[in-house]
Formats: C-alpha cells, sequence, structure tokens
C-alpha cells in the first residue's frame, strides 16, 4: 500500500521523482525499542498462547479406543489418516482439508475487513516468533541504546559473549521449533525418546533441520523483510482492504503542525495552531519494521500496535489526551478536519458477507461430519474385457471394489447386487455363509480391496443394465451402496 500523503496545508513533504528512486535499497538495520502498553501486552498474551499451543500440543492425549493412536492432533502419513481430537480424516476426504483452508482464507479476508493487518501485527508466524527473538536479544544484550553501542564499537570479549550467548539461544529456539514440527507427524513422546537416542528416521533429522535453518534465518536476520519482500498478504490486503477498515492511523487533524512540546505550548498560549504531535519520534523508534506511522499506511507497516504504546505513553507524559496514533480511518480524520460526524461501520455488506460464507461453509462442514457415515464403498469396472461369454451362456462381468471401515472394531459385510434378477455374485477368495452370500471382512481402521465377478445366466436385453452394489453390516444393518453398469453383448 503505498503512503497515504498528507494535506499540503498539514506540512506534507513531496516525494522526490520517480526517476530518482534507486532500483534497490539496502537493508538498514533496524533498532526497535522495548515499549510497554496495551498492545504490548496483547501481543505477549497472543505470543505466550500461540507458542504454547504449538509446542506442546502434541503431548496432549486423546482416548480414541483400541487400535487407534492416542495423541489429540496427529498426521499419520504411513496410514493415510489425520486425527484431530474426535474426528478422523480418511485420504478420501481431503474436501475436509479444502473447506478448512476456505475457511482460513475468508477469515483473513474478514480480519482485514475489521482491522487491515491484524493479522500480521499479532498471529503471524513471522511476527509471533520475530517478537521471541527480539525479546531474547534485549534480555540479553540490552536495549536500543546499547545494542547500536555495541555494534559501533569494536568486537570485546564481552559483546562477543553476549552475542554469542544470544545466538545460542535462538538456535535452541529454532531447533525446538523444528522438533515440535515433526511431533505432528508421529507419536511424540516415542518420537521424542528415539531423537534423543538417535534412532529416529532420517527424514525426521531432515526436516528438524531445514525448519531449525528458517526459524533461526527469518527470525533472527531477515525479520521485516519478511514481511516486505517475501510475504504476498500486505499486496493482497491492500486490494482487498475499503476506507472503513479500521487501521493503526497517524491522526494528523491532531498533530499537525508539529513541534517541539516548549514550541507548541507557546503558540497555545497565543492562541495559534499547535498540533500534539512533539516530534520524539518515539513512534518510528518501537517500530520492528522502521516505518514512520506519520506518513500514513505503507507496505511496511504490519499494524502491530506498538507505535500507538510509545505515543500514548509520551501524551501522558506531557499532558495531552492519549489516542494521537490509533485504530481509525483517513476517511474519518478528514472528516473531523471538515466538521463533518465520523462513520465507524464494522458492520457492513463486506463483513456481512464474509460472515456468512464463513458461517455457511463452517455449517456445511460440521453437517457432513456429524451425518457421515463409517462405512464406504466404491466399484470400478474391469475395462478390458467389459465381459465375458462363458460357455454356458451366460454374461459375467468384473468388478473391483474397495471397501472402508471407518470404525475400530473388525466389521463383517454382506455384498449384494440389485438390478440383474437371478444374477450371481463372486468375492474373489471371499467368504460365502450358510444362506450363500458373499461375506466381505474387513479390519479395524482398515480398506479392503476386492475382485468381485457378477454373473448373469439370463439372456439381456440390453448392452448396459444399471446396476447397484449393496454392503450391509451385519451387525448394525448399516448399509452404503453405488451404481455401476452391467456390460453384454
Amino acid at each position: 500500500m503505498a503512503d497515504a500523503p498528507l494535506p499540503h496545508s498539514l506540512g506534507a513533504s513531496t516525494s522526490a521523482p520517480a526517476e530518482d528512486a534507486p532500483l534497490y535499497a539496502p537493508r538498514k538495520q533496524i533498532y526497535p525499542r522495548a515499549v510497554n502498553g496495551r498492545y504490548r501486552t496483547i501481543k505477549w498474551i497472543v505470543l505466550a498462547v500461540t507458542l504454547g499451543i504449538y509446542y506442546f500440543l502434541p503431548f496432549i492425549r486423546w482416548d480414541r479406543g483400541p487400535n487407534a493412536p492416542d495423541q489429540a492432533i496427529l498426521v499419520d502419513l504411513a496410514n493415510s489418516r489425520f486425527y484431530f481430537f474426535f474426528i478422523e480424516i480418511w485420504p478420501q476426504e481431503v474436501y475436509y482439508i479444502t473447506g478448512l483452508l476456505v475457511l482460513a482464507a475468508l477469515t483473513l479476508f474478514l480480519m482485514n475487513a475489521v482491522a487491515g493487518r491484524i493479522w500480521c501485527g499479532y498471529l503471524c508466524p513471522q511476527t509471533v516468533w520475530t517478537d521471541l527473538f527480539y525479546a531474547v536479544e534485549r534480555f540479553i544484550e540490552g536495549d536500543r541504546r546499547e545494542r547500536m553501542r555495541h555494534d559501533k564499537d569494536k568486537l570485546t570479549l564481552q559483546v562477543t559473549g553476549r552475542k554469542s550467548l544470544k545466538h545460542f539461544i535462538w538456535l535452541m529456539i529454532a531447533w525446538w521449533t523444528g522438533g515440535a514440527w515433526v511431533l505432528y507427524f508421529a507419536d511424540a513422546p516415542t518420537l521424542v525418546h528415539d531423537l534423543a537416542t538417535f534412532q529416529a528416521p532420517f527424514v525426521a533429522y531432515l526436516w528438524i533441520g531445514i525448519l531449525t535453518f528458517t526459524t533461526y534465518t527469518l527470525a533472527g536476520f531477515m525479520r521485516e523483510q519478511v514481511c516486505t519482500y517475501m510475504c504476498p498478504w500486505p499486496r493482497i490486503q491492500a486490494a482487498l482492504t475499503d476506507e472503513y477498515a479500521l487501521n493503526v492511523t497517524y491522526r494528523y487533524d491532531r498533530g499537525e503542525p508539529r513541534g517541539s512540546m516548549k514550541k507548541n505550548e507557546a503558540l497555545r498560549l497565543q492562541g495559534l495552531p499547535a498540533g500534539d504531535c512533539i516530534d520524539c519520534d518515539q513512534c518510528v523508534a518501537v517500530c520492528p519494521t522502521g516505518v514512520d506511522i506519520r506518513k500514513g499506511l505503507q507496505l511496511d507497516c504490519i499494524q502491530c500496535g506498538l507505535c500507538m504504546d510509545a505515543c500514548d505513553n509520551v501524551m501522558g507524559k506531557i499532558g495531552r489526551p492519549k489516542g494521537l496514533i490509533a485504530y481509525d480511518t483517513d476517511m474519518n480524520v478528514q472528516a473531523r478536519i471538515e466538521g463533518r460526524p465520523e462513520v465507524r461501520r464494522i458492520v457492513r455488506p463486506r463483513t456481512l458477507f464474509y460472515a456468512g460464507i464463513i458461517a455457511l461453509v463452517g455449517s456445511v462442514m460440521i453437517a457432513s461430519l456429524a451425518l457421515r457415515q463409517s462405512l464406504y464403498l466404491s466399484v470400478m469396472h474391469d475395462r478390458n474385457p467389459l465381459f465375458v461369454r462363458l460357455s454356458d451362456g451366460s454374461i459375467r462381468n468384473g468388478f473391483t471394489i474397495r471397501v472402508a471401515n471407518k470404525d475400530l472394531d473388525e466389521r463383517r459385510y454382506v455384498l449384494s447386487v440389485e438390478g440383474l434378477r437371478g444374477a450371481r455374485i463372486d468375492v474373489v477368495g471371499g467368504e460365502v455363509d450358510q444362506q450363500g452370500r458373499s461375506i466381505v471382512t474387513v479390519g479395524p481402521d482398515q480398506t479392503l480391496e476386492a475382485r468381485v465377478l457378477v454373473t448373469d445366466s439370463a439372456s439381456p436385453t440390453e448392452d448396459s443394465t444399471a446396476l447397484r452394489f449393496v454392503l450391509t453390516d451385519l451387525a448394525t444393518g448399516n448399509t452404503v451402496s453405488t451404481s455401476d453398469h452391467f456390460k453384454a453383448p
């Protein structure tokens, strides 16, 4: 998003001509200062909650009964299963994953419509881990001034020791980040033991190494460059936002014209206009991306709110009202300048549309999960040959059936066909009960693929007859069916 220009009467500076702008700007080291306030507290809470969930969730147990893993969240690649507490997703139910991705995208759109880049400022993994790395850096090396001084001075034994300790802790955080990730793909306690005793699969060590490197690099060194150059969301959200979305806004109707505290106080005593901004630059000093919010919305700004805390602290010290930088819109700032009433419309067609689609998709997924059966049947007709004429004149078709038993107990099913009178069904290698019915046995939480032969002794009157395969659970009576066709000359 381009810089929002300030009104010329408020002292906006004109930008350099486009032809004078460099094609590449080298990175400038940013030393954000620590700040306390409402939004910094919110960010600490979000950081603690999100990282706590990520690091410790694999160790939560969930009893699913016998023959099933007891890890609450598990991506079981070996058996093609995804477990989320009481929900089990099979490969043929990948549409649930698609639904989750759609919900995530719509939620991101809704958040953007309500409060701009609130995801970037509080919930994005890059923001969360960078905040944690900054906290470690401040704890070991000191705040803004100390870090700047250490980087300018010659390396001493003390400075080298502090930097070495900082990078060691960064690596430990990055290592545990990668280690926690692989725990979602195997039983966590078992995998931790195997990793510690060097008995884990090589792929586990490989992914831990990859994620250790990426976390250490992105959160420790690239930081704001990830948000500015690598992430596509700032550009996408700029196209999705509107004039009613709340953003971290410098209220230039209050702040301009700027000046020192003494100068502005003198102007007020003379009855002349004076802004509340005293040009202390504290909003810039605390910004993790080095943005000057007074220049308006910018692509680099992640809307983290730390500039609001810094400005409120300064306003409190000089006896001016807080909120010089606050969640607002440029439209309302201009309305106050012109003496028009402010407009705040969080509930509007855009947000109602996003909320409605989220509710619809979520309801469909919940209903589908609640009504889905624990039995699945699919049938595929042989392609070559489509049919075989036997010596007695009867016609036989071959099929391949796939039965999925999603229960945690072994199940026995009766397989039958409808649509052909007198047709005989045979399951190759299967079982036949005393009543002559074809029995299919499937183990707990398993699939079975079997070859089925359907023979019609009568002379078919059509070259293709609709056929329905029916599978009936002997224990519960539940049935599932699927359709195909019986081919004949």
